[in-house]
């Protein structure tokens, strides 16, 4: 695994290799980490790690004064250390399980108590069943309730992260739970060690198509960046455990959705590292460019993934516009009874994707053919691949299968990564991935 470098400034504790994966060695009375032991709060990204160690690389908190360095057990002391999003250099050390849906006073919130201005599901169901209301966009009294509701929850849940913040979880089994961290507009950010489960939305919106069924859309990402620059995430797990939306109900012929990403990177975000994290049983895992038109995303979205395990995931592992985005030595694993699955990379316009060294596992019903997906696109760079442990080209099958469907890809996608540790086999990384990736697993 790659070495992070440690920025030295005064205060900072030594590296201690030897430390167990997952392992801190904080004294339980004062939360301070003991001289010799690993402080992950205080490293920082590698200078040749990604695309987020570009243009000064990425820091977080690490410069925080002792003030600033919080040791987090509740959903309002998260609060009180993210302190409204702001500048100021911060450390947020996650201890144990935080539940994002949860009162000032650390009381249990469920939907029922977000509900408002008599919202309910089964008066909405009854309201817009496209049947009798037809294609036209939700409106009245039951949408208007569902919107007051809807923001009563989001007032809990979603959590604005400022720029020269470090989050990371203490241990092997830091949690936070049902909450959607906001990354907007900020600078240097850095998520690490850190389990992020079940942003799960009360009041999901149905959305006619005049086109088609129609469908249900939900609200919250685990972690959303939007205007981000300089962001590393590292040894996260995102999953929608705990409610997954294959247990959800069908309304309108449609899966109530309850879930929408687990890591999307929008609205011109730029110089992104997201490496050894586990993203895992969901639909759409993660959206890189969100529109067709966002023409301003035009030289941003550049972000590299390495070293990450996608496991029992839809689609969008990414789906890719605009962005120039390395994906090398990741590991895919589509399960075999994975009936719904529909792609894992998703080549749309004007994406320059640059993929290297990956692995995948697909023993049900997937074929080749079916781990790429174009709209729009023009481009893909593929090389090292394999397919249940044989060297496949994703490129050239593509193309000789989705003619017709589908316009032919070209090999050029009019760049070469630069900013990048040592590549390895798909071989060897799809065992290290297995073996290292995700939150608790840092060695």
């Amino acid at each position: 695994m790659r070495a992070v470098r440690l920025l030295a400034v005064a205060g900072v504790l030594g590296l201690v290799l030897g430390t167990p994966a997952g392992a801190d060695t904080r004294d339980p009375a004062t939360d301070a980490v003991p001289a010799g032991a690993r402080d992950i709060g205080r490293e920082t990204l590698a200078a040749d790690d990604g695309w987020a160690a570009a243009d000064g690389g990425t820091t977080g908190g690490s410069t925080a004064d002792d003030a600033h360095v919080f040791t987090v057990r509740t959903r309002a002391e998260l609060v009180r250390a993210l302190d409204g999003g702001s500048d100021t250099p911060k450390i947020i050390k996650v201890a144990g399980t935080i539940d994002a849906n949860t009162s000032d006073s650390g009381r249990r919130l469920d939907c029922d108590d977000y509900a408002t201005d008599g919202y309910d599901l089964r008066k909405y169901l009854a309201a817009y069943d496209p049947r009798t209301w037809g294609a036209a966009k939700p409106s009245g009294a039951q949408e208007e309730a569902r919107q007051a509701s809807a923001a009563r929850q989001a007032e809990r849940v979603e959590l604005a992260v400022g720029s020269n913040t470090t989050i990371v979880g203490l241990g092997g089994k830091a949690v936070l739970k049902g909450a959607s961290l906001q990354v907007e507009d900020a600078d240097n950010v850095i998520v690490r060690n850190l389990e992020l489960r079940d942003a799960y939305d009360c009041f999901p919106v149905w959305q006619p198509n005049t086109g088609g069924l129609g469908d249900w859309k939900s609200a919250y990402d685990n972690i959303w960046l939007r205007g981000a620059t300089h962001v590393w995430i590292d040894h996260v797990t995102l999953s929608d455990k705990g409610h997954p939306d294959e247990d959800e109900p069908t309304y309108f012929g449609r899966n109530y959705l309850r879930h929408d990403g687990l890591l999307d990177i929008t609205n011109a975000s730029d110089l992104v590292t997201v490496s050894w994290s586990r993203f895992t049983d969901h639909d759409k895992a993660m959206l890189i460019g969100n529109g067709d038109t966002a023409t301003g995303d035009r030289g941003k979205l550049r972000v590299t993934l390495h070293h990450n395990e996608f496991a029992g995931v839809v689609q969008r592992a990414p789906r890719v516009r605009f962005g120039q985005v390395h994906l090398y030595n990741n590991r895919y694993v589509v399960p075999e009874d994975a009936h719904d699955y529909r792609y894992s990379l998703g080549v749309s316009t004007e994406s320059a994707v640059y993929a290297e060294n990956n692995a995948f596992h697909t023993p049900g019903h997937v074929e080749v053919a079916d781990l790429v997906k174009s709209w729009n696109g023009t481009a893909l760079h593929q090389t090292g691949t394999l397919f249940n442990g044989y060297p496949v080209d994703l490129l050239a099958i593509h193309n000789a299968y989705n003619s017709g469907s589908e316009r032919d890809l070209t090999a050029d996608v009019g760049w070469t990564p630069v900013l990048h540790g040592e590549i390895d086999s798909a071989r060897r990384a799809d065992r290290e991935v297995a073996r290292d990736a995700g939150a608790g697993r840092l060695r």
